[in-house]
């Protein structure tokens, strides 16, 4: 968790201190839609990497997806300490599997 906050507290400190040519003030100077559009496609850049089983390109998605996240999580106010509470509290959880859907194919 710790190199997760050190991003975090990088882009923030982007965000405070703008730098010429930084990719975060970038994302910050376009808004919410494109950081949820690069969020997207690092998304489904994870999904083919997974597919294709490649260990190294998945490893550098997940990644990218995790620096979108963050980027997004600054941008909504919401702090690494939020999303560690969230997780103890899913994690006291125990069985919680939801019923599985069925899904009509014909539609």
């Amino acid at each position: 968790m710790e190199a997760f906050n050190n991003l975090y507290d990088t882009i923030l400190a982007r965000r405070a201190d703008p730098q010429e040519g930084s990719y975060t003030n970038y994302l910050f100077a376009q808004g919410t839609d494109k950081v949820l559009k690069k969020l997207g496609e690092e998304c489904a850049e994870c999904i083919i990497a997974a597919k294709n089983e490649d260990r190294a390109e998945l490893t550098a998605e997940l990644c990218d997806l995790a620096f979108h996240a963050a980027v997004l999580m600054a941008q909504l106010g919401i702090t690494p300490d939020e999303i560690a509470a969230e997780l103890n509290r899913r994690a006291a959880k125990t069985g919680n599997l939801k019923a599985m859907k069925q899904v009509d194919k014909d539609t």
